[in-house]
């Protein structure tokens, strides 16, 4: 396992979660693990629609082989739907502080 897909809440979050998305993606990454963060991805397009985010994001977690999830994820439409997309192709699907514990 060495690139994971950071999945979580943004919509109705201060300035989108990034705070959340960029210190999971910080971590992750001092620990070895090569990360797409949703929220830099948004940082390069100011102001996508909802959809279009998602449509560059699905593309963007079919590069990983897992998924990172922040706290309540579930409570996202779009994190959720990355989840289920991730458990059909068999893929570890774990908290942020899950993968800080394992082995790199």
């Amino acid at each position: 396992m060495n690139k994971l897909y950071v999945s979580g809440p943004m919509t109705g979050y201060p300035n989108k979660n990034f705070a959340a998305f960029n210190k999971a993606a910080t971590l992750l990454r001092k620990k070895g693990y090569r990360i797409i963060n949703p929220a830099e991805l948004d940082m390069k397009h100011p102001k996508p629609t909802w959809a279009q985010c998602l449509s560059r994001d699905i593309v963007a977690e079919m590069r990983c082989n897992g998924i990172a999830t922040l706290p309540n994820w579930r409570r996202s439409r779009g994190a959720v739907l990355e989840v289920y997309i991730a458990d059909a192709l068999n893929w570890p699907v774990h908290s942020v502080s899950y993968w800080l514990k394992e082995k790199v």
